[in-house]
């Protein structure tokens, strides 16, 4: 078993000999965890094969799920896509670095094993000054999946991704808390109109104001299971973001929601099950349960995706046999809230009320 180190490093000013550190690691084949804006990623060179591998095995990935590809110039993407739509372009100017992922025909550059066979390849370039020092450094593109045994909520902090990973991987970069939480907007470019693969940093709505029209594959706001042949983003095909305990997400309206919790948590207790309830600033007083938290106000969206897998795995340390957990509105980053509570869920998803 490998021992891994951390290095604690200044998330706006990283010191360059640190940095320098972790990108030997990255040029010798080896993986390191590092922050971006959205969550921790994995990175191994994306143009070396064996250092792809080692790191599916590391995260107990299944290896027809694609990693993204993190580069940290424009430049790159022409060594690594067989062509760059304009569409391309204005997003990059208006997006990156930032949380929007695209998806375009490959390059044959890049190994099948890090395109998960496909014929497609997905790239994005963080918004986070480490994430842009160490791919700089490694002087090479960084496949990195997020930093989690696979299944697992994902990383928002180094300790998320030491408990996880610990003794599987060479080296965490530790900036502290990444500040956006959930994983970037994936947006296949390979197809027009384009499609969004995932909901995530980069709300839909600004998507659609540059673009005009982008569809939603219906993965994006699935209610339930969907047989997807080809993975074409991370996220779409294995289970993802889930707590070791049950997890239920009641939907509709927020008063009829929370007697619906209400109802659950006393059939549970009389299960002799230990019941958590994940709820909003604004409903969380009135829940009695073994572990209530709250993901912040429902007015600021952004604070609850932030604190989303957080709060997921620090139920997971209560140790609740069920998580009941309140559903937000779909509009900007809730949209991407609701993907990963649903899919966390398994699609174990209550309709109520509907507002």
């Amino acid at each position: 078993m490998k021992q891994t180190i951390t290095i604690k490093v200044d998330p706006q000013q990283p010191d360059t000999k640190q940095i320098q550190a972790a990108a030997d690691i990255i040029k010798k084949g080896g993986l390191v965890a590092f922050p971006t804006e959205t969550v921790y990623g994995l990175g191994a060179d994306a143009l070396n094969p064996k250092a792809v591998s080692n790191l599916f095995k590391a995260k107990k990935r299944p290896t027809d799920n694609p990693p993204i590809i993190h580069v940290e110039n424009t430049n790159t993407i022409h060594t690594l896509a067989e062509q760059v739509p304009p569409k391309a372009d204005t997003l990059m100017k208006k997006f990156w670095p930032g949380p929007l992922t695209l998806v375009f025909k490959r390059s044959k550059n890049v190994p099948d094993v890090t395109v998960a066979g496909l014929d497609t390849v997905a790239i994005r370039m963080p918004q986070h000054n480490v994430a842009l020092a160490l791919i700089r450094e490694s002087n090479c593109p960084i496949a990195a999946p997020s930093a989690n045994l696979a299944g697992k909520p994902s990383p928002t902090t180094a300790e998320h991704v030491l408990k996880d990973l610990n003794g599987r991987i060479d080296a965490i970069l530790d900036a502290g808390p990444t500040r956006i939480g959930v994983e970037s907007t994936v947006l296949d470019l390979s197809v027009d109109p384009p499609v969004v693969l995932r909901p995530g940093g980069t709300p839909v709505e600004a998507l659609k104001q540059v673009l005009g029209e982008v569809k939603l594959h219906p993965f994006v706001a699935a209610e339930k299971e969907l047989t997807v042949e080809k993975t074409r983003s991370p996220g779409m095909k294995h289970t993802h973001y889930a707590p070791k305990a049950q997890l239920i997400v009641v939907e509709g309206d927020i008063t009829v929601v929370m007697a619906t919790i209400k109802l659950l948590i006393t059939q549970y207790w009389f299960q002799d099950k230990r019941v958590g309830v994940l709820a909003t600033a604004e409903t969380a007083w009135a829940y009695e349960a073994d572990v209530v938290k709250s993901l912040g106000s429902r007015r600021k969206v952004d604070v609850i995706a932030a604190n989303l897998f957080r709060l997921l795995r620090e139920f997971d340390e209560e140790n609740v046999d069920v998580i009941i957990s309140e559903s937000v509105s779909t509009e900007g980053l809730g949209l991407a809230v609701m993907n990963r509570l649903r899919k966390a869920s398994g699609y174990n998803i209550i309709k109520v009320g509907q507002p």
